[in-house]
């Protein structure tokens, strides 16, 4: 891993730029101490060979190439996204604490999942997808929308906190058939960490912004999760999970149609408004959830239906 650390981009809130107030890393830091924590519990992630902090260099094991999807274009394979389903009920049964040892004297605090961080992502849909769709948006429907997203997401702000990995899905996820349960996932990518709502991860894996999903599949790996953590924990809250699981997938799949329109206009990827068809279609799905009524009416007024880009 060649990571150097990130200079700050602009200023956009409170005298911070975005990624410091949506909590992303700035340095191999974070990654060496969730892998570490991860590993310490079972779970398979790269083991750390070597490693400079300070010019962000690590020398990683190689887990090898074998994916949780197959085919072209590649779609899940189901029996290995169970096991990515069990991999995050178990690691949310553990109580984990919040702070990671690095070294001798040295530790990482993960940040919270909070509402300035949640509310900024969201933003993007407004600030880069809807400018795409050639919406200009008035400033008090705006106004609407986050108060909108505020009161739909201080459940999630007020659940109970667990790692949340933050891109548990195909692309980080490899398939280590030589290993048994569990740690037939090898884990990459999860150095943007953070203490947050456990629904977030399940929602990214099964509402995966590059693989389609079908929508049955998607019910029956959800229902798999809750089984599990009911099995382990039988006061364990599944209607509640559910409520947060809808509200996260929505928040996300809000936060990747404006990362990708951002990537098409300025960084000029235009490969990435391939996938804004399937994401909108998992918004949908997630928008139907009673609790989330008031959202699903400003989306349908104010965000016009996808057509061809």
């Amino acid at each position: 891993m060649n990571s150097p650390r990130r200079p700050d981009g602009p200023v956009v809130r409170d005298g911070k730029p975005y990624s410091r107030i949506a909590h992303l890393a700035e340095d191999v830091t974070p990654f060496i101490a969730v892998a570490q924590g991860l590993r310490e519990r079972g779970f398979s992630t790269p083991a750390i060979l070597a490693a400079d902090r300070d010019a962000g260099l690590l020398v990683l094991e190689d887990l090898g190439n074998e994916l949780v999807v197959a085919g072209e274009p590649p779609a899940p394979i189901e029996a290995h996204y169970e096991v990515a389903v069990d991999v995050l009920a178990a690691l949310h049964h553990q109580t984990l604490p919040d702070t990671l040892p690095i070294e001798p004297g040295i530790a990482y605090k993960l940040p919270r999942y909070d509402m300035d961080a949640l509310l900024i992502e969201v933003e993007l849909l407004i600030d880069w997808y809807l400018p795409k769709l050639g919406v200009d948006l008035a400033d008090s429907r705006r106004e609407r929308y986050l108060a909108t997203w505020r009161e739909a997401l201080q459940p999630v702000v007020n659940a109970p906190a667990t790692w949340v990995l933050r891109d548990f899905h195909s692309p980080n996820l490899l398939w280590l058939p030589q290993r048994e349960g569990i740690a037939r996932i090898g884990l990459l990518d999860f150095q943007d960490a953070v203490m947050g709502s456990a629904a977030y991860d399940l929602a990214s894996l099964l509402q995966d912004a590059r693989v389609d999903v079908p929508e049955m599949m998607e019910i029956a790996l959800l229902s798999r999760y809750t089984r599990a953590r009911l099995k382990a924990e039988p006061n364990f809250d599944a209607p509640t999970f559910v409520r947060l699981y809808a509200t996260l997938a929505a928040q996300r799949a809000s936060k990747i149609l404006g990362i990708f329109a951002r990537l098409e206009r300025r960084d000029s990827k235009p490969q990435y408004l391939r996938h804004l068809p399937r994401v909108w279609a998992y918004l949908q799905r997630s928008l139907v959830h009673p609790s989330l009524k008031e959202l699903n009416a400003w989306y349908r007024v104010n965000v016009p239906p996808l057509k061809a880009l």
